[in-house]
């Protein structure tokens, strides 16, 4: 999970400062990938996981 928040948040950071005329900050996407996998793992906390009762 890590790894595809890493590598996705450094590419939108690179690309996304460019287009802006900004220098490119590695940390800026590593902050933004540590914040991503922190906040998808408390969804699925939070998210049941029992199936859906039936309609």
């Amino acid at each position: 999970m890590f790894f595809w928040a890493f590598a996705l948040s450094e590419m939108l950071t690179y690309v996304v400062s460019s287009m802006n005329g900004n220098e490119f900050h590695f940390q800026t996407g590593l902050i933004l990938s540590v914040c991503f996998t922190v906040l998808v793992f408390l969804i699925t906390l939070v998210i049941p996981n029992e199936p859906a009762e039936n309609h």
